[in-house]
């Protein structure tokens, strides 16, 4: 049994999961952070959630969708992340 506290990484990362789970929808960063920060009862920096995000990413677990920029052409706009499927 591992003792001590727990590891902050897999705490947010599981509860970037399961906000996922809960939207159902493609999510931008800042809702992520917003709901995770809820339910943490911890204001957490988007940039700490941008972090974890793009780890999940890498490793295959959750999805990003780049979306095109509205008004310029030729130019990528907002990321949403969404489960894999």
């Amino acid at each position: 049994m591992k003792r001590g506290r727990p590891n902050i990484r897999r705490i947010i990362q599981q509860e970037i999961i399961k906000t996922l789970i809960e939207l159902k929808t493609p999510v931008a960063t800042s809702v992520i952070s917003k709901e995770v920060s809820k339910t943490l009862n911890h204001r957490i920096s988007w940039n700490t959630i941008q972090k974890y995000v793009q780890e999940l990413v890498e490793s295959g677990k959750i999805q990003a969708i780049q979306l095109p920029h509205s008004k310029i052409e030729n130019k990528s706009g907002l990321v949403l992340y969404t489960l894999k499927k």
